[in-house]
């Protein structure tokens, strides 16, 4: 008789799953622009070297996938074998044994849907519809086209003030974005195929932490063209609108509702993340490039207020960047009790330095996104006795960053996840008591993989409150704009992809009042594409350049190493104040990070696409 024996790992199979984190970290590294259908095919074949080949659908199935996919990309299909692909998948979406097979005709399935036009044109052209104009992956997930690998480099060289200059050429707000971007240029970092994506935010704080942007100089504005373009609003859209259009020799007007410009940058975000001193930095060199600006101006049909009409008629073009201000209501019992807030009016409150007074209260915050996270953390600041987050999904389904959710739980919140607002609770006087929540199970999957909340068999659970902060998302205010004629659409501005209004209309929109609430980087993207489209209606065609020298690639080996970040003030002294609370690197790790990057504007693909190669 043997004996049994402990298992362990042999080194084979530890071979095998460090392959598997290879693979994975080359799936995270995917560059946009590849071959939908090729890169369909290579999943397949993933997936057909897991199979154990019991089963027909399995083991015959795939691989007849596998020799469709082939023809495709082949130019031997047809457009019969569209539908045979189509059959195939569901047959052995319907009788595979286990999920190895039926989850992959699933996957090919989800492609099929997502992008079978792509299928087509392979097989009607002759290749792939997908066309990448940019394929550094970094620079083609940046919405404004930074050349990241470029400053990236200079921050590594100490050239701190022409990283400044280089970012400017594409964002205006190098200073806001340093601090406070979401970074979607780290999501496709090739590094990540060796260790982890560069710090890309971070090498950007040090840039602007050693050359504030108001310190760096403006590029030299082109010949005055005599056209005068209005802006209808100074947030971070207009204000970029406005800075390249005096750039380009057009003279710009800011129109501002409020007593300062910004816009949410300055009323959205709370001074520990984007210290006010440093967002004027950015705005100050925005204005020292001309931009004119009349501030404490609303635009509408009031005797007190300005006609559009009116500005229509007198500038030879109008850019509307309102942004989106307004609340939302969530549409339960009990919400228009007193002590119930917007996000929007106490972030306001906070921007103008008007501060509620928390001290001793039990704070509620209904949401889950990087705007609640700013609530929960101010209320935190405020001097709140208890500040709880209540969300309807999971900590993990949260939309907002999760440096903010843990720096918030970090600084004391509570996180109550799979709970739904159902009412709130007032006293007789009519002062807010608490919310009641309605308890949720996670339920079924969505087609973008987000799993949704179910109502859960369980009595509704009180949280007591003296303050609730509803913090849902934001509305646009287009009552105005809408009465003088400007197509409105599910709330938001009716523009086309070019930010005009309409074919030859000397009226552009961008930003959130078109998009809806969205990044900075976004919002900074649209008026830098508004003000090359309004440059272009005016008759003109600018290039926006750069003379900084970009240094050349280093030969170095690029050994596996750790990424650098940020650190911050501790949680126990960071909750007292509002004191700005990230750290930057030291040149040291600057260094160190910036040498991690491979430089794909020189190497790879990406050299032979031109990364910097355009009007812009």
């Amino acid at each position: 008789m043997s004996r049994l024996k402990v298992e362990t790992p042999d080194s084979i199979q530890l071979t095998v799953e460090r392959l598997y984190k290879d693979l994975e970290r080359h799936i995270v590294a995917s560059p946009p622009g590849l071959c939908p259908v090729d890169l369909q095919l290579s999943f397949l074949r993933v997936c057909q070297a897991q199979t154990c080949g019991k089963c027909v659908p399995c083991r015959v199935g795939l691989a007849q996938l596998q020799s469709m996919l082939e023809d495709v990309l082949e130019g031997r299909a047809t457009m019969d074998t569209l539908k045979l692909i189509e059959d195939t998948a569901n047959s052995i979406t319907d009788s595979a044994d286990c999920a190895i097979g039926f989850e992959a005709s699933h996957m090919l399935l989800a492609g099929f849907d997502g992008f079978k036009e792509d299928y087509i044109h392979h097989i009607k052209e002759g290749c792939c519809s997908v066309k990448s104009n940019r394929s550094i992956p970094c620079v083609a997930l940046c919405p404004a086209q930074v050349d990241i690998p470029g400053y990236v480099a200079l921050v590594g060289e100490k050239r701190y003030a022409d990283a400044v200059k280089l970012i400017r050429k594409d964002n205006p707000f190098p200073t806001a974005c340093a601090l406070i971007c979401e970074h979607p240029c780290e999501a496709r970092c090739r590094r990540n195929m060796i260790d982890n994506a560069i710090n890309i935010r971070g090498l950007k704080r040090m840039a602007v932490d050693h050359a504030p942007a108001d310190t760096v100089p403006v590029p030299k504005k082109c010949e005055s063209t005599g056209k005068r373009v209005a802006i209808i609003g100074g947030g971070p859209s207009g204000l970029s609108a406005a800075y390249y259009l005096e750039i380009m020799g057009h003279h710009a007007v800011v129109f501002e509702e409020k007593s300062k410009l910004g816009g949410m940058l300055r009323y959205g975000i709370p001074n520990y993340r984007f210290p006010r001193e440093r967002l004027d930095q950015d705005i100050n060199a925005i204005l020292s490039t001309g931009v004119e600006v009349k501030l404490n101006t609303r635009i509408g049909s009031d005797k007190n207020e300005i006609h559009f009409d009116d500005i229509h008629k007198e500038y030879d073009a109008v850019y509307i960047a309102i942004g989106a201000h307004t609340d939302k209501k969530i549409g339960i019992d009990g919400e228009d009790s007193k002590g119930v807030m917007s996000a929007v009016e106490m972030l306001r409150g906070i921007g103008d330095d008007n501060m509620p007074d928390f001290t001793d209260k039990e704070v509620v915050i209904i949401g889950g996104g990087n705007v609640a996270m700013d609530c929960t953390r101010s209320a935190i600041r405020l001097g709140a006795k208890k500040v709880t987050i209540a969300y309807r999904r999971r900590q993990e389904d949260m939309t907002a960053l999760s440096d903010e959710i843990e720096g918030a739980i970090a600084e004391g919140a509570e996180l109550l996840g799979l709970k739904a607002p159902h009412h709130i609770e007032a006293d007789a006087d009519g002062n807010v008591t608490a919310l009641w929540v309605e308890p949720q199970i996670i339920g079924p999957i969505d087609a973008w993989g987000r799993a949704k909340p179910i109502k859960a068999e369980e009595p509704l659970m009180k949280i007591p409150a003296d303050i609730i902060v509803v913090a849902i998302g934001q509305g646009i205010e287009t009552n105005s704009f809408e009465e003088a004629g400007i197509k409105i659409h599910k709330g938001t501005i009716g523009a086309l992809e070019s930010s005009a209004i309409e074919d030859n209309s000397s009226i552009f929109a961008g930003g959130d009042c078109v998009t809806g609430p969205a990044t900075v980087i976004r919002a900074i993207a649209a008026g830098k594409v508004a003000a090359a489209n309004i440059d272009e209606y005016l008759g003109y065609n600018h290039e926006i350049s750069c003379d900084v020298e970009i240094p050349q690639p280093t030969l170095d080996d690029r050994r596996p190493c750790g990424r650098v970040q940020l650190s911050e003030e501790e949680a126990s002294i960071r909750k007292h104040d509002f004191n700005h609370i990230e750290k930057c690197m030291s040149e040291q790790e600057a260094c160190q990070e910036a040498g991690r990057c491979l430089r794909c504007d020189r190497f790879g693909f990406s050299a032979l696409k031109g990364g910097r190669n355009s009007r812009w």
